[in-house]
């Protein structure tokens, strides 16, 4: 409390407002599986549409394992992302599960290409893979271009234009052919002590000085005169185009070579950057083996080696002269590829150091985020009953539920195995039993845009972008059933009424064609044996509730317990709740059909009060899926009123 110490007027801000429990998003999933390329651990990045996922995790192109036996596989994960969004997806988290070669220790993954060397420059300059996967097979096409000259002035007052510090320039004299009788330099500026104003000088590559003429400490022959000499920078574009069967090219203009600019390739192409989104949109990484002053000279001068044209080498003055061109330098880096399909523990993960997020992976990667409600591992489970991948895929499917059920307010959505018949899928569910999961059969058959053929792809993908939509058009509270399957052609198998009888009671949520409206989502069960939890709405909107309330009522601890906070923890709540009942989401026709709250001496003991324990109480009446709608029908004569 402020004190009042001094006579006069003192005026203080209140507020009269009561805080508010806001609801917490439901729709944001998160996939975890193999794709074509992107980081293999740290926090995962939000994705709001399927050109997200592909600028940073590659095509829809197919997988082609290691251990795969020459067998390129469907790219569940990707595949999954874009059915989520086309259902109604908004927001996705994907967690790259990745496995290295285990036959060979040597084998990487990682995409490489080596400039050769020459006597005269005996450095190594390097073009890796940011990231390991066949995706990171690339090709990389440096453009090299020299401006302008940009001296300009007299002899008496000489000026320099769009310079930049570490630009590497080519300073020549004016001669009847341009360009001739130059070399390299990069540029510094200085402030000079004669003038009190910013100048520039030049190191060649054996750091020899040269200064703009009346600059100079001494002057000498070396002075740069705009009457004799000119100054070009020389710059260069990167082009990256991707191997996928759909090339995608991204362009990154502007750069320079000593490694000291920002604007390097060293620097915007490095092995480990300031920020994590310029590691995620820049696919290569840029290195070369001399850190010395002249690096930055020596890189020019290797890549520019590189460069013929019609046989020819390519120098600095044919450049200026524009005879030909462009002069571009292409290396394909190779050595990339996909590594084993990933296994249980991949996907579940490691965290090497608990306090730094980079270090973790798999489903450890996914516990710093706190607003994912749905978990998905998309084709996990492809080929996994009966076959060698088997108790991994069952495995894969036990982490999915123990990670949701640890973090509390998420629900794993669980894959069949794909080509099961009906009892296979029932015994599959057998193994099962979470009231934070759901299992959904049989695969759905869609049009791959990659083969133009017809494929089963995992149901995860679809169900999860049916539960935002069904969110965001009608709320969690509804069951996510009696939806239409966006892109789906058929299915794996056309269940009819009397499998699903067999099935539903199971907790396994089926597939049906409906003549006249189409393909739909026909089950909302979760895989559970508790009655009071079997329908997937009344677990996703008690996550929900839960999830809001411990979100909205971090403002109350510590605070001193006693019958003040308790009467305004109930009030928080009840507005709450009052909010839920007046929108259709709990049962009842009033609020005190609907809900309760206790917040007093009934709810606490002493022994709790000592303990620093504050307990409210709160009962809320769900709604319950019509899951059988049933019409009773007689006949009906005057006799019988």
């Amino acid at each position: 409390m402020p004190q009042y110490l001094a006579p006069g007027v003192y005026v203080e801000e209140t507020s009269f407002r009561t805080s508010t429990i806001e609801g917490v998003s439901t729709s944001t999933a998160a996939f975890i599986g193999p794709t074509r390329y992107g980081p293999i651990s740290g926090p995962p990045e939000l994705l709001t549409c399927l050109a997200d996922f592909e600028a940073i995790y590659g095509s829809l192109d197919p997988l082609d394992f290691v251990d795969g036996g020459g067998t390129p596989m469907v790219n569940y994960v990707a595949q999954a992302v874009r059915s989520f969004f086309d259902n109604g997806g908004g927001s996705l988290y994907v967690v790259r599960a990745w496995s290295a070669d285990t036959t060979d220790p040597t084998n990487t993954g990682y995409a490489i290409a080596t400039l050769p060397t020459s006597a005269s420059l005996p450095q190594i300059l390097t073009w890796k893979g940011r990231y390991p996967g066949a995706a990171g097979n690339v090709t990389v096409a440096v453009t090299l271009s020299i401006g302008q000259n940009v001296l300009s002035g007299s002899s008496t007052s000489p000026a320099v234009r769009g310079l930049n510090p570490f630009d590497l320039v080519w300073i020549s004299t004016i001669e009847s052919l341009p360009g001739t009788g130059g070399a390299f330099y990069w540029a510094e500026s200085y402030l000079d002590k004669n003038t009190g104003g910013q100048s520039w000088r030049f190191y060649d590559q054996a750091g020899t000085i040269r200064y703009l003429k009346g600059f100079a400490p001494v002057a000498g022959p070396t002075d740069i005169n705009p009457a004799t000499d000119e100054i070009r920078i020389l710059r260069a574009s990167l082009q990256i185009t991707s191997p996928d069967l759909v090339p995608r090219t991204d362009f990154f203009p502007g750069l320079t070579f000593d490694p000291r600019s920002s604007t390097s390739l060293s620097q915007m192409f490095a092995p480990v950057l300031n920020n994590r989104h310029s590691a995620l949109t820049r696919p290569v990484i840029f290195s070369y083996s001399d850190n010395s002053d002249a690096a930055g000279i020596e890189i020019a001068q290797l890549i520019l080696s590189q460069i013929t044209v019609n046989g020819a080498a390519v120098d600095v003055p044919t450049m200026i002269a524009g005879k030909v061109g462009p002069f571009t330098y292409t290396e394909p880096l190779q050595g990339g590829n996909d590594g084993d399909r990933p296994k249980e523990p991949q996907y579940q993960g490691a965290e090497v150091d608990p306090s730094n997020p980079l270090t973790k992976t798999g489903l450890f990667a996914l516990e710093d985020i706190t607003d994912v409600s749905i978990v998905a591992a998309p084709g996990s489970t492809y080929g996994g009953d009966g076959s060698t991948y088997g108790l991994d895929a069952r495995q894969i499917t036990n982490d999915l539920i123990a990670h949701c059920e640890k973090m509390r307010y998420r629900i794993a959505v669980l894959d069949s195995p794909d080509n099961e018949a009906v009892s296979q899928v029932s015994a599959w569910r057998g193994q099962i039993d979470s009231s934070y999961a759901a299992l959904y059969y049989p695969w759905v058959r869609i049009l791959d845009p990659v083969t133009d053929q017809e494929t089963n792809m995992p149901p995860s993908g679809f169900v999860c972008g049916i539960y935002a939509r069904n969110d965001n058009e009608v709320g969690v509270h509804k069951a996510p059933a009696n939806e239409v399957v966006t892109d789906a052609l058929s299915f794996e198998v056309l269940l009819n009424k009397a499998q699903q009888e067999l099935l539903n009671p199971e907790g396994v949520n089926c597939f049906r064609f409906f003549e006249g409206r189409g393909y739909r989502l026909w089950g909302a069960r979760t895989a559970t044996s508790d009655a009071e939890w079997k329908y997937v709405n009344l677990r996703r909107y008690m996550n929900y509730l839960k999830h809001s309330i411990d979100n909205g009522t971090q403002s109350v601890v510590f605070e001193n317990n006693g019958p003040a906070l308790w009467a305004s923890t109930t009030q928080l709540i009840r507005d709450f709740l009052s909010n839920e009942f007046r929108n259709g989401r709990l049962l009842g026709t009033t609020e005190d059909q609907a809900f309760f709250v206790r917040c007093d001496l009934t709810t606490m003991t002493q022994n709790d009060l000592d303990n620093g324990r504050l307990v409210c109480l709160i009962g809320v009446a769900l709604l319950r899926p019509a899951e059988f709608v049933i019409f009773r029908i007689g006949q009906f004569t005057a006799s019988s009123q």
